[in-house]
């Protein structure tokens, strides 16, 4: 592409990103607004117009699935040899070079998991832990050291910004866990995925001729997510650029999910002072999600006047789509029995399963709705759960593949090829219509297939040319869309999109967790929902169950986040009103069906002819107590939920006409 080309394809104010090629850099992108197309055309303008050498570039994220998405972008753009990595990735790329050089010998082994040299500092100071405890001590082990905190420092950090001990400790004895931690790696010769960057840190910051090395290599720098950034990866940042200014980093205030495991919004938000004359630019244009969808994620981030200086208000760019749903149910079972049945609906209507979603607080909660959308025969994967090129098919499968590679002839097309080989080792043209281990394998087979004739179809690509793509895609975990419903917790799904996602759980001591005890916990929470609803393209349904188990206690309440969102409520929940029950007419659930049916019928005319969404006229639950108590009067009419007095005056007689059998 031309450098005219390459600007033709942007928005306005992708178009400022992609011609802002030096200084220092500051893009705020809402949810959906086209951030990696801004950056990745950014870095392929720089290059056609001659600014940037490609191997002077070095982008940063932080997943591995978003470094390769990125490096996708830029080869399509003709844009070879900018590196596109994790922090992790680079900065252990660059270890391994020079360790040889700085220190001598190999680098040292990573540790791969810190549970086993926990639990061994934890038996020298005699303590007693079971996996929990090690789970937890392990995070804040992570927590300390990318927050640069060390252990004789731990004690007096956590006090003043007032961090719990996990675990039931107290603070002194997490100080001497973290230092026996520190003493057990060194005995055994190993360090972790913090020690990766803190050593790179500090090799580049006390010898200088490593420094002007790197430097002398990467010019410009990109960090995305950069509201994510820990003290540590920014002290790394610091040491790249020695003091330079070419850095564009990339970010939103309101997606900070992570700041449990040290990550920081300040950076992000301090940036222009740090940065004196930086060019800050805000993406607001919203591409992904429809006007329904954005509506409510805009007014959640500003609810009671939250929305700070650097938060954006997106503007919807698609067409209208249906209303956001809102359902009550019973119980979790009937939640998830209703969610999986709703996805039944969408997949017959035309919806593939893989763009479907349903997100939650915990991962505990997925349980639910595996063993419901197994009984629908539907078919999901956890994310979360084993990675896409560690299951034993998909090794298999390249194994042959590249067997395949050295004696395919050249005349079958690589589809076909691929077809072929996959058929010894479990694949069939149709999928076996039995649930379980044997539909999983072929799911992961099938995905394998799908990415072949993608490939093929869109640059002719051989079987060498997959096999590559797979090398990548396996070095950088950036697996094929399997095709199935995706089961995630809401942190896992930071930085994907579905067409149509469910997000459950949406009660008190669920969203927010309870663990959420003080304001920035609380408001981190809604951030969390807040990324949640902007995960969806089209279809969006909130839910909750009021008991946890069938026939149990209906304690629940659902999430104060939605206070004067959830369409029945009258812009008060149960947590604004103090937990009170609001007062009407005693119910029993048993109503007249076809009178509700009528009722239905007349609101979805009426909101027609409003052009307004059904819910604003009355909900179900109203239109089913109509159908139940049957009033007679307006006076009676007057005592049911949800029907205040400029609804009693719009629409009482038309109800009353209805209920007593007219038109």
């Amino acid at each position: 592409m031309s450098a005219d080309q390459i600007l033709d394809a942007l928005d306005p104010d992708q178009r400022e990103v992609a011609q802002a090629l030096t200084g220092p850099v500051c893009v705020l992108a809402g949810a959906g607004t086209g951030k990696t197309r801004a950056i990745t055309h950014r870095i392929a303008y720089g290059v056609s117009t001659g600014v940037y050498r490609p191997t002077s570039v070095l982008a940063v994220t932080f997943t591995a699935r978003a470094a390769g998405e990125m490096r996708t972008r830029l080869r399509e753009l003709g844009v070879g040899g900018v590196q596109a990595r994790t922090f992790h990735a680079a900065a252990l790329r660059q270890l391994g070079f020079f360790w040889p050089k700085v220190v001598g010998g190999a680098p040292p082994r990573i540790l791969e998991h810190k549970a086993p040299l926990i639990a061994d500092a934890a038996s020298r100071l005699a303590l007693s832990v079971d996996r929990v405890a090690v789970r937890d001590l392990a995070s804040e082990v992570e927590w300390a050291k990318v927050s640069l905190v060390p252990a004789d420092d731990y004690v007096r950090a956590t006090s003043a910004v007032d961090r719990p001990a996990p675990a039931g400790y107290d603070r002194q004895t997490v100080a001497r866990l973290i230092s026996a931690y520190e003493d057990a790696k060194t005995e055994r010769g190993v360090i972790d995925f913090e020690d990766v960057l803190l050593l790179l840190a500090s090799m580049l910051e006390s010898r200088r001729d490593v420094a002007e090395e790197v430097r002398g290599q990467y010019r410009h720098f990109v960090v995305d997510e950069y509201q994510d950034v820990s003290p540590l990866q920014q002290f790394l940042l610091e040491q790249w650029l020695g003091g330079r200014e070419e850095l564009c980093v990339v970010g939103d205030p309101s997606q900070t999910i992570y700041s449990f495991t040290g990550a920081t919004p300040y950076h992000l938000m301090s940036f222009a002072a740090a940065h004196p004359g930086a060019q800050v630019v805000r993406l607001v244009r919203d591409y992904r999600s429809t006007p329904q969808v954005v509506g409510l994620a805009n007014r959640l981030i500003a609810q009671r006047g939250r929305r700070g200086a650097h938060a954006l208000e997106l503007v919807a760019q698609r067409p209208a789509g249906p209303p956001v749903t809102f359902t009550a149910y019973d119980d979790d079972e009937a939640e998830a029995a209703g969610i999986a049945a709703r996805i039944g609906r969408l997949v017959a209507a035309g919806t593939r399963p893989s763009e479907i979603a349903v997100l939650y607080r915990t991962n505990a909660q997925s349980e639910a709705f595996e063993q419901a959308l197994t009984t629908a025969g539907t078919g999901y994967l956890v994310r979360g759960g084993e990675r896409f090129f560690a299951r034993r098919e998909v090794r298999e499968a390249l194994v042959l593949l590249r067997g395949a590679g050295r004696a395919a002839d050249a005349e079958t097309p690589m589809p076909q090829v691929v077809r072929d080989v996959l058929l010894s080792v479990g694949w069939a043209e149709q999928a076996p219509a039995a649930r379980g281990a044997a539909r999983e394998r072929w799911e992961s087979l099938q995905a394998l297939v799908a990415l072949a004739d993608d490939l093929a179809a869109r640059h002719q690509a051989g079987l060498a040319d997959l096999i590559a793509e797979l090398d990548e895609r396996a070095a950088a975990q950036h697996a094929p869309t399997v095709e199935g419903v995706t089961l995630a917790s809401l942190h896992a799904a930071k930085g994907l999109e579905w067409d149509a996602v469910f997000l459950a759980g949406m009660s008190e001591g669920l969203m927010p967790i309870s663990l959420a005890e003080t304001e920035e916990a609380v408001n981190e929470e809604r951030r969390l929902l807040y990324v949640g609803i902007t995960r969806a393209r089209e279809h969006l349904e909130l839910s909750y169950g009021r008991a946890r188990n069938p026939g149990g206690r209906a304690s629940r309440r659902r999430t104060r986040f939605l206070d004067g969102l959830w369409p029945d409520d009258g812009g008060r929940s149960a947590h604004a009103r103090g937990g009170r029950r609001s007062t009407g007419p005693a119910l029993s659930g048993a109503f007249d069906q076809q009178l509700f049916e009528r009722l239905r019928d007349w609101r979805a005319a009426v909101a027609r002819e409003t052009d307004k969404p059904a819910f604003t006229v009355l909900s179900d639950p109203t239109l089913a107590a109509i159908a139940e108590l049957r009033p007679s009067s307006i006076a009676q009419l007057a005592q049911i939920r949800g029907i205040g007095p400029v609804k009693l005056d719009r629409f009482g007689q038309s109800i009353l006409a209805l209920v007593a059998g007219g038109p």
